[in-house]
């Protein structure tokens, strides 16, 4: 879909749902909309419903944290319109004690995906038929995604196969910390990088 018609699509929907849509953008070669988090049900059906629209294919729900912000994350749908063959986006802005309607009753392929969101950042969603955690261990204390969460300190859980058990063990980073002069490696490193002790000088 061109530029001009993403537009004119953006101004339509804001113009019906107006209080709901507060915002339009295209970033990307995709419309996005900033929606009212309580109203979001109302959006999506609209956005599922409409002849002008049709984004009945569902694909995604992902979260993004801005600590800095009172409203600290965001929320985000990605629908395709298999009919208009073009995508949309659609931001919700939600703080750490608010809640977010669940979208099951509209996509029920949104179950795993707000599972994953609460999961990961911490989002509630209201209404949701089972709000538990999806990808972190039992009794998993805080949301990794989160950006003040600390990299060090936790445990991880794995398989023995020697012990034929789940183990819990201290978080192991893969590599220890490295200092960066943010410079190409090919370009003037003062430092030796891992491997190029091999390469011979000319």
């Amino acid at each position: 879909m061109a530029m001009t018609d993403l537009a004119a699509l953006g101004a339509n929907i804001q113009a019906k749902l107006a209080g709901a849509v507060m915002a339009t953008s295209i970033s990307y070669g995709e419309l996005t909309l900033q929606a009212d988090a309580a109203r979001i049900i109302e959006v999506l059906k609209f956005l599922h419903d409409d002849a002008d629209c049709r984004f009945v294919s569902f694909i995604d729900i992902c979260g993004a944290d801005y600590p800095e912000r009172e409203k600290r994350f965001d929320v985000v749908y990605h629908l395709l319109s298999p009919y208009k063959n073009t995508r949309i986006r659609v931001k919700v802005q939600v703080d750490e004690a608010g809640e977010v309607p669940s979208a099951v009753e509209v996509f029920p392929a949104a179950d795993w995906f707000e599972r994953e969101v609460y999961d990961l950042y911490g989002v509630v969603f209201s209404g949701h038929p089972d709000l538990r955690r999806i990808l972190t261990d039992y009794g998993f204390s805080g949301h990794p995604l989160r950006k003040d969460f600390p990299v060090t300190g936790y445990v991880e859980v794995r398989y023995d196969d020697e012990k034929k058990r789940v183990v819990y063990e201290p978080v192991k980073l893969v590599q220890e910390m490295r200092q960066f002069d943010y410079l190409s490696p090919w370009e003037g490193a003062e430092y030796i990088l891992p491997g190029d002790e091999k390469a011979k000088k000319q």
